[in-house]
């Protein structure tokens, strides 16, 4: 395996990271497990895990075949997608969860459901419409079946990493408090927009050539 192979597989994971931004889902977390005992709140942040890494692992598999379904070409999908990221960065500059991923009415939903590990904390909060279209265009970029097996494996690792985030969101809360959660936040967002850009560009290039002269 070379450096390169590796770098880019890298890339692709710092990417999927920073849009899934569990830091930032720590708050909401936290408000909707209120009053839980901590066994539940064990249990929904590995099912949360769980769901995440099927969602997004189902993406790398399947999501390119349903494209093509819908006759939807890669490059069109990477300027849609590239817009949608450049939408939810924008929000996390400024500290907030964007209405592509969560809106008020699914949070009040939320709150009156016994279990929210799939619905809203997986879907879409954490792997939501940006998170699928990054994981679908990563997939399509990766070589072959040992670079999707590659970004599978990172997509468990990541997984592994939200499951220890959640479990440990009281304790990570208090110590980063509101202003370390949202500086974290807007670091994520200014990574995420800037693959955006590269999303539109790539996509752009794609679709009109004589834009590179």
């Amino acid at each position: 395996m070379t450096e390169a192979v590796l770098a880019e597989q890298l890339t692709y994971l710092i990417g999927i990271f920073a849009i899934l931004n569990p830091l930032g889902a720590i708050p909401i977390y936290l408000g909707l497990m209120a009053g839980r005992g901590v066994e539940e709140m064990r249990r929904t942040a590995l099912k949360t895990a769980v769901a995440v890494a099927a969602i997004l692992i189902s993406s790398v598999w399947a999501g390119e075949s349903l494209l093509k379904f819908f006759g939807i070409g890669i490059p069109a999908f990477r300027i849609g997608g590239g817009i949608l990221l450049l939408i939810i960065a924008i929000a996390m500059f400024d500290a907030r969860i964007s209405r592509v991923r969560h809106t008020q009415a699914e949070q009040d939903e939320a709150e009156a459901k016994d279990d929210i590990s799939v619905v809203p904390m997986a879907v879409p909060l954490l792997a939501g419409p940006g998170a699928i279209s990054l994981t679908i265009v990563d997939a399509h970029q990766a070589a072959g079946w040992s670079g999707k097996l590659m970004l599978s494996a990172g997509i468990i690792l990541i997984a592994a990493i939200v499951c220890g985030v959640l479990l440990l969101a009281g304790p990570i809360g208090k110590r980063l408090g509101t202003t370390g959660l949202n500086i974290a936040t807007r670091l994520m967002g200014l990574i995420l927009s800037a693959m955006a850009v590269q999303l539109m560009a790539g996509g752009l290039l794609s679709l009109f050539p004589g834009l590179a002269r």
